[in-house]
């Protein structure tokens, strides 16, 4: 019996409709709300966004996900097009989660 996707297999394959030629999608929900998938960051390259404005790029991205953005909460985009991945080389880092998690209201007792 095989054991169904996580979430993060989900959004690749998802994201895979857009042909990217770079994809890497991060469960970045441990710092956030421990124990469940909901926080997350995607690095997409993909020739598609060529002349696309950021927003434009992101609602490509949405479109793509259909209906798993309900099941996440948050989602981070890092979207480039091949030349500017070149370039770029790497996606920012993520900035350390600032509380309101799960995860604060068991350590910090609130």
């Amino acid at each position: 019996m095989s054991q169904a996707p996580n979430k993060a297999d989900r959004l690749r394959q998802a994201l895979s409709a857009l042909q990217p030629t770079h994809l890497d999608v991060v469960d970045e929900s441990h710092t956030h709300h421990v124990g469940e998938e909901s926080h997350y960051k995607a690095v997409v390259v993909s020739p598609v966004f060529a002349g696309k404005r950021l927003l434009q790029r992101h609602q490509t991205v949405y479109a793509a996900l259909e209906g798993l953005m309900r099941e996440i909460h948050a989602l981070a985009l890092h979207t480039y097009t091949p030349e500017e991945w070149a370039e770029q080389g790497a996606a920012p880092e993520s900035p350390r989660c600032r509380g309101g998690g799960l995860h604060d209201r068991r350590t910090h007792g609130s």
